[in-house]
């Protein structure tokens, strides 16, 4: 159970960054996108979350309950 959350919280981090510009993929950030996934496994509607993403291929910014949203505006 643990482990397909993470898997879908790795999966939701990644559109997030890319549909908001931002670049997770430089190994200097590996503890920030680490830490991210692990605050998105915590997250209570990532139903939601998927939704969007898959409404959308860009966002000015995250929606105000996303865990991560501190990170995907600065």
């Amino acid at each position: 159970m643990f482990f397909e959350k993470f898997d879908r919280s790795t999966d939701l981090v990644k559109g997030m960054a890319a549909r908001t510009g931002h670049d997770l993929t430089d190994p200097t950030h590996a503890s920030q996108f680490k830490q991210m996934v692990l605050s998105c496994t915590g997250c209570t509607d990532q139903d939601a979350c998927a939704r969007l993403q898959s409404e959308t291929d860009t966002l000015d910014a995250p929606p105000a309950d996303c865990r991560n949203a501190a990170a995907f505006t600065g």
